[in-house]
């Protein structure tokens, strides 16, 4: 029986090597089981059998209306049931999916549009109004998302060669445009194969069922959620749960409660958040806990982290993180704790997972290794430090930027190893821990590499920091820091002792750092957030907004 299993599998990974084969696949073996849903509501929400009747009726308009194979088709819409039914009508059919970022700005969604040269756009109710009037004007088509009512039909504009295709593991089924946080937007082009390649991946990784559910709160438009969380999970027959909301505390969990959910995929972000806003006040709260944690510290984790797997639903056998750095601190606690978190290395370029760490070869700070079927090594290596850029080859890395060869040529080695910019280096037992970006590296006065990100490790587990980052100016390391919420009440304080105690707090932070950082990686200046820092979709901080200059309490002073 073991055996024959086996056997179905190894079947299934040869057969799926596009999204139509996977697409097919899926609704035909699992026609009766569902597939998305709303968590608070069965409405809106599609089995496997009921979604491919929608999926291929939306095929068959978008044909009428002259969209045919290769023909570009953008989704602005937040995470809901029907963004996979947009995508999936799309790709199956030999169509190109343009994903737009939900928080992207008017003058974004315009730049995407017109370099993808998309078409269609499917758009919610919710995001129209990032729809500028010169894009209403040169659409074929306007779809609403939530209904998928046609916007805007222009006659003028029909073709008659909107014929589908079966497409091949190499044609593209998407490209995603990311800024990242070097400011430079990028069309990552992704074969068929690419993500068909790396949903297999994630089964080696992860073997997941159709008993398992998936709660899903980060943007459909991003590489993270699409392959883990849409289209992984229809290889394997499971369910999808979304939020009609943004996820804030309060709302998460509530559908944490509802749901129920065995999988989730997070930013390092929401379970730091969990971590300082939750459990460090309730140790310091509790005298017996703060007794706990200076005497029997792996017990007290160990008993937070069974709180804190209810908390989560109670079925949590799977809290895949990525997209950036966990806080060691918090990985620490996490693992102390058994709570069954992994972590994911990748890239938008590569579909985007490339490494992980799980089970027990996780270890604090690290990746772990090489995820099925890909291989990673360290590039140029630095024969004093260890320290060399991580390059990979596999299935899943893109097939170049869009429309720019000369972007597409720097990023890989001349023996075709992708280069992810990412400097790490090995322990003894080969797992990969990241030291920071080679593009946010500085160099310091006397050559030394400086991290930046390994100063902000040190400053973000400060009493009263939410998060940071560190820039040179002048040849000066600079930290600027965002406090937590309610840390400093802004409007209560009068100005006088609102100054007098954050000069305090940053003298505090100066001190604290740099007795903790090399003598080349010490900070001159704090300098204090009073906005949140402006992100990618990941959460990530988008450096490049803040090497020069940054709206800061400092600056509120000066003009007072």
């Amino acid at each position: 029986m073991i055996q024959l299993y086996k056997r179905i599998h190894r079947m299934r990974e040869k057969y799926v090597d596009t999204i139509a084969k996977l697409y097919e696949y899926a609704t035909t073996v699992y026609s009766k089981k569902q597939y998305t849903q709303w968590y608070d509501t069965k409405e809106g929400g599609y089995t496997y059998g009921t979604f491919k009747t929608k999926c291929d009726s939306l095929s068959k308009t978008l044909t009428q209306y002259g969209i045919g194979s290769g023909d570009k088709v953008a989704i602005l819409s937040q995470s809901m049931p029907n963004w996979s039914v947009a995508f999936y009508s799309v790709t199956v059919f030999g169509r190109i999916a343009i994903p737009i970022l939900p928080d992207s700005s008017e003058n974004e969604v315009t730049n995407i549009i017109n370099h993808s040269e998309s078409k269609v756009i499917f758009v919610s109710q919710r995001l129209r109004g990032k729809i500028s009037q010169e894009i209403l004007d040169r659409m074929v088509l306007v779809i609403d998302l939530d209904t998928f009512d046609i916007i805007k039909a222009d006659e003028d504009k029909f073709t008659c060669d909107g014929k589908p295709s079966v497409p091949t593991p190499d044609e593209i089924a998407t490209i995603i445009y990311t800024s990242g946080t070097t400011g430079s937007a990028k069309g990552v082009v992704l074969s068929h194969r690419n993500l068909t390649s790396n949903v297999i991946t994630c089964y080696h990784s992860c073997k997941r069922t159709d008993k398992d559910r998936w709660l899903s709160i980060l943007p459909m438009a991003h590489t993270l959620e699409m392959t883990l969380s849409m289209l992984y999970p229809m290889y394997c027959g499971a369910s999808v749960y979304y939020l009609q909301k943004p996820p804030v505390p309060s709302l998460l969990m509530k559908a944490l409660k509802v749901v129920k959910p065995t999988t989730m995929l997070t930013v390092p972000m929401i379970i730091e958040k969990v971590y300082k806003g939750s459990v460090l006040p309730t140790i310091k709260k509790s005298r017996t806990l703060t007794w706990m944690n200076e005497h029997m510290n792996t017990l007290m984790c160990r008993i937070i982290g069974m709180k804190l797997k209810a908390t989560f639903g109670g079925h949590i056998s799977f809290y895949g993180i990525g997209g950036a750095k966990l806080d060691p601190e918090v990985e620490a606690f996490l693992l102390k704790a058994k709570f069954p978190y992994a972590i994911g290395y990748g890239l938008t370029e590569t579909s985007p997972l490339l490494g992980y760490s799980m089970h027990g070869w996780r270890a604090v700070g690290s990746f772990g290794y090489p995820v099925y079927n890909v291989q990673l090594k360290l590039h140029d290596i630095n024969p004093e430090t260890g320290e060399g850029e991580i390059v990979a080859k596999g299935p899943n890395v893109m097939l170049g930027y869009y429309k720019d060869p000369k972007r597409t040529k720097s990023v890989f080695t001349e023996d075709g190893w992708f280069r992810t910019s990412d400097i790490a280096v090995q322990d003894k037992k080969g797992r990969y821990y990241i030291k920071g970006r080679n593009n946010n590296m500085i160099l310091g006065p006397s050559g030394e590499n400086i991290y930046p990100e390994e100063i902000e490790n040190v400053i973000n587990n400060v009493e009263g920091v939410s998060e940071s980052i560190v820039v040179e100016r002048d040849g000066k390391l600079v930290a600027l820091v965002q406090p937590q919420d309610n840390f400093i009440e802004w409007d209560k304080e009068s100005e006088d002792k609102l100054y007098e105690k954050l000069d305090q707090w940053k003298a505090m932070l100066l001190k604290v750092t740099n007795r903790s950082v090399s003598k080349a990686s010490q900070v001159s200046s704090v300098e204090v957030m009073k906005e949140p820092f402006e992100k990618t979709a990941t959460q990530k901080i988008r450096r490049f907004k803040y090497k020069n200059s940054a709206p800061t309490v400092e600056e509120d002073k000066k003009e007072k």
